[in-house]
């Protein structure tokens, strides 16, 4: 799902580490290790994953010119996509990706993701097109937190509302207040 480009995707090639920038993700970014590195014996999952890739030249001209990517350890729980299909809660689902330019159309990327997990039956292959739009020099990257004006407020296990003049409402008939224990009452 990160990789569903609708908002500007840059990617930025180091000799150690490819990084995807993303920007409609909360400004976040994959880190793809192309290093030569093994996989860690332990990997703290996280929401993009642990990522090695290495980069292939796939037509012998002496230029790398496609990222292979093997992604592990995606923290649960997690989907595919919007439609909202899940992980396998065992969290040993594998991404391996295949990132590369469209070879009549320079402006254009495809990433062939391939998903293996025990909640398929079978891998699942979808490819990404980006394009590319030769006359913008540099993207507009927008700055957008799906949070910021959230009027919901989760206290312990329960959610409250915001109202507009700042007060905790209930969302709930008969809802209880939260527990107010670690707080002063000053008396009017």
């Amino acid at each position: 799902m990160m990789m569903n480009a609708y908002d500007p995707v840059e990617f930025v090639v180091t000799p150690d580490i490819t990084y995807i920038l993303i920007s409609h993700v909360n400004d976040s970014y994959r880190r793809v290790y192309t290093d030569g590195r093994s996989w860690p014996k332990e990997i703290e999952p996280t929401f993009a994953g642990y990522s090695i890739g290495k980069w292939v030249d796939e037509n012998g001209d002496g230029r790398f010119d496609t990222l292979e990517i093997e992604t592990r350890s995606i923290k649960m729980p997690h989907t595919y996509d919007a439609t909202g299909v899940p992980f396998h809660e065992d969290g040993e689902g594998v991404v391996k990706e295949r990132i590369y330019l469209d070879k009549a159309d320079a402006n254009v990327i495809h990433d062939e993701i391939t998903s293996i997990d025990h909640a398929l039956t079978r891998p699942w292959t979808v490819t990404k097109t980006y394009r590319r739009d030769p006359k913008v020099k540099e993207p507009v990257w927008r700055s957008a937190v799906c949070a910021s004006d959230n009027s919901l407020v989760r206290i312990g296990e329960d959610a409250y509302f915001t109202s507009p003049d700042g007060y905790l409402m209930p969302i709930k008939k008969n809802q209880p207040p939260p527990d107010l224990r670690y707080f002063n009452r000053t008396q009017k």
